[in-house]
């Protein structure tokens, strides 16, 4: 397929007819242009399905409770078009390998169980019967537990995720890597290190009482479109929005409501951030240590005058402990430090923290941008420090907002999906089902991989997701899947991982959130959960494409039967009644009670959230502060000029690329660009559109390039750089983590460019 490229700056709102003509091709592309448009009235809606895109809330007032990406996701799923076995007979893997992202997933559904032959190269037709055969010849036959991993994507349905730990258990291990690993593992390490809770505090009315909300490192508009309406909504009733973000995004300047016909058709517009700081990749922990010495000074000084200072000294007093450390690591951060690593001046984060002082409800809101750097962990404790300080916790309009991926990524830890799992979580599980749960932690993503190059695993089962094209290292990884002695891929399409196959490698073909589900009981629903701990039921109601799909929870509950057989759980039963796997979660998770009759809720239901009600599960019993000073290097020893962050396009859904466009950005029709500062080009003696190698400076010796990217001027600051994952993925070193997390660094990559002395080959759109 042919594309029209060009880079044109994008002068209009984001939303507004841009995103209505998006919509309206991406649905007629589908080829089920009325389904599709059934289906959308039918998302994020009672007795409907929840968006398979992204994690954030439902209002439930809205007529159309969908975004353009959100139609995206439905569209791209419920397609007309299909992948049978003429299809492989066509294609080899090895051909197939050298074909686009957008090229495997535009090919259509999965219609039929495959197995990879490597005598032809191709995959082939295998029975349901012969595939779960296979899988639990090769588990039955591994020498220990641990030499399996059960890989998750964040799209899983509780049910499914539910099914999927407690095989994993009884089997024996707690290797549970998932794409949470890649994300927000930051997000939850440090909120449960300084809060007891590794979720967000608020819900999603708070941000139409907050005075204030700040949003660090994320671009609703194309990740989460949803959240501007929030935004918006919050701007129109006076709250300020601050936004710290190394790009300027088109979202978080001005946004025209797609469901207000007067700004469809006109250049009205809201504005959305009243104050934009730009800061450096990994320099938000020290924009906020900048505005916490700042409020501290004036704290101090009304305090010395006789007044009253800026902090809730009575919320700190009764809620939290360590605040004196903190303050101590404030004295001794300097001005100029600051500056220097969040590349903000002293006055732009005076002014932050005066909108935060004069502000009685904040909300701090904050996605990937903070939570994929080797300090990450710490920058989200220093966020809850900073809200800590005004009592922004437990009060409507106030409180910790972490905007998860995708749409049930959330709710796969909540089910157990967790390599470190909670001890209280196997206990539950023991007692309940009568074995003895593995009790040491298992592998995460980065652990997995590692292990897999060591010849460790002979097993990879992937509930979903596209490992390899996800992964960082893309060649270590995709070496790694392939040394697997069985690799099974449940997916709705083709994708990077299946052309990486192991040594045997299975395709199973599911049903999507769209379609019906019909078990032997009858029509089934599932359920998810949102970035507010609110669960949803999603009933899907597209009829399948072929017969021969099958559900995730079937396919999960299939596995384990022929695995483990029936001495301690009828699998197949659970697979013939959802009703009955929602019974054992209300039975072993806390907040489930009654989880059957509360999915009849309408809007779902509150899960609740400890630290929101001020108790806190902390060694001390009370809200933490932490104590870490500023990071010397965002690198680990080495030096570089520049730092790359990896990102998604607008035409993209974590690794899935509906389109080669990047409407906000102004790029069409391409992917391998690299957004940069123009004073750092010319410094360089390039210009825009030349053609640059881009390298990783590491210390293992290992060479990580990738070529031929154009360079496109952009906003951005000095010495740093931009530029679409999967494509350059390969520059991200696997042993790049951040601290306490395993989170791959893939918003601080150290690199130099170069220019390209030949054009290299692209892949095949």
């Amino acid at each position: 397929m042919k594309f029209k490229s060009a880079i044109k700056p994008y002068q209009a709102a984001a939303g507004g007819w841009g995103s209505l003509e998006a919509t309206t091709r991406f649905v007629i592309d589908s080829k089920h242009a009325l389904k599709n448009l059934r289906n959308l009235m039918r998302m994020n809606k009672a007795k409907g399905f929840d968006c398979p895109g992204c994690a954030w809330g439902d209002d439930n007032k809205s007529t159309f409770s969908f975004c353009e990406n959100g139609a995206k996701a439905v569209t791209w799923e419920a397609t007309r078009r299909f992948i049978d076995s003429d299809f492989f007979a066509q294609h080899s893997v090895s051909k197939l390998y050298q074909q686009s992202d957008y090229f495997l997933e535009y090919q259509g559904r999965l219609t039929e169980p495959l197995s990879y032959n490597p005598q032809t190269d191709r995959y082939e037709p295998i029975s349901w019967a012969s595939a779960l055969s296979l899988i639990a010849q090769h588990i039955q036959a591994m020498n220990n537990p641990n030499q399996i991993e059960l890989y998750t994507s964040g799209r899983a349905s509780n049910e499914a995720s539910y099914l999927y730990q407690l095989f994993g258990r009884m089997l024996g291990t707690n290797n549970f890597p998932d794409c949470s690993n890649m994300c927000h593992e930051a997000s939850g390490s440090g909120l449960k290190r300084s809060i007891g809770v590794g979720k967000g505090t608020i819900r999603l009315d708070d941000f139409d009482k907050a005075d204030a909300i700040f949003v660090f490192g994320q671009n609703p508009g194309t990740n989460h479109p949803r959240m501007l309406h929030s935004l918006r909504h919050a701007a129109e009733n006076g709250a300020q929005i601050v936004t710290f973000n190394t790009l300027r995004e088109r979202g978080l300047e001005r946004f025209a409501d797609p469901q207000k016909p007067l700004e469809v058709i006109t250049p009205l517009a809201g504005t959305i951030s009243t104050n934009y700081y730009q800061p450096n990749l990994g320099g938000d922990m020290a924009a906020v240590r900048g505005m916490a010495k700042a409020l501290l000074e004036t704290h101090r000084r009304l305090i010395t005058e006789g007044e009253d200072g800026v902090f809730d000294l009575a919320f700190i007093d009764a809620h939290t402990h360590g605040v004196e450390a903190w303050f101590t690591a404030i004295d001794e951060t300097s001005w100029e430090k600051i500056t220097r690593q969040s590349g903000l001046s002293e006055l732009q984060l005076r002014d932050a923290a005066a909108i935060w002082q004069h502000s009685k409800r904040v909300i701090f809101t904050w996605a990937m941008g903070i939570t994929q750097h080797k300090h990450s962990l710490n920058t989200v404790r220093e966020i809850v420090n900073l809200q800590l300080l005004g009592g922004h916790l437990g009060r409507p309009g106030a409180g910790l907002c972490p905007v998860r991926g995708h749409s049930n990524v959330q709710g796969n830890r909540t089910m157990g999906i967790d390599e470190k799992p909670p001890v209280s979580l196997l206990d539950n599980l023991a007692k309940h089902f009568d074995f003895t749960p593995p009790r040491e932690h298992g592998h995460n993503t980065v652990e997995a991989l590692a292990a897999m190059l060591r010849d460790e695993i002979k097993v990879l089962i992937a509930l979903g997701g596209n490992l390899a094209a996800a992964a960082p290292d893309s060649p270590r990884t995709e070496e790694a899947i392939s040394r697997c002695g069985l690799t099974v891929f449940i997916s709705t399409k083709l994708n990077r991982s299946h052309l990486v196959p192991g040594q045997a490698s299975l395709i199973l073909p599911t049903l999507g959130r769209t379609e019906e589900d019909m078990q032997v009981s009858g029509r089934q629903f599932v359920t998810v959960e949102d970035s507010f701990s609110m669960v949803h039921a999603s009933e899907g109601i597209g009829k399948p494409i072929a017969d021969t799909q099958r559900s995730e929870t079937a396919i999960v509950a299939s596995i384990a039967d022929a695995v483990l057989g029936r001495s301690k759980l009828d699998w197949l039963a659970l697979a013939d009644d959802y009703n009955l796997i929602r019974d054992h979660i209300a039975a072993t998770l806390p907040g489930f009670k009654d989880f059957n009759q509360r999915c009849e809720e309408p809007g779902g239901f509150y899960l609740g959230n400890a630290a929101a009600e001020l108790r806190f599960n902390t060694p001390s019993g009370k809200a933490e502060f932490s104590n870490a000073p500023l990071p010397d290097s965002l690198w680990q020893g080495v030096e570089a000029p520049f730092t790359l962050q990896t990102m998604r396009s607008h035409d993209q859904y974590n690794t899935t690329i509906y389109g080669l466009d990047d409407r906000y950005r102004g790029v069409y029709g391409q992917r391998e660009i690299l957004f940069i500062h123009p004073d750092d080009m010319g410094e360089l003696g390039l210009n825009d559109g030349d053609k640059v190698d881009i390298e990783t400076i590491w210390h293992d010796g290992i060479t990580r390039k990738v070529s031929g990217f154009k360079l496109v001027a952009y906003d951005i600051p000095r010495g740093n750089l931009a530029a679409y994952y999967p494509e350059t993925n390969p520059l991200v070193p696997l042993g790049s983590v951040g601290d306490g997390t395993g989170t791959p660094t893939s918003k601080s990559v150290p690199v130099k460019i170069t220019r390209s002395e030949a054009e290299h080959t692209q892949r095949i759109a």
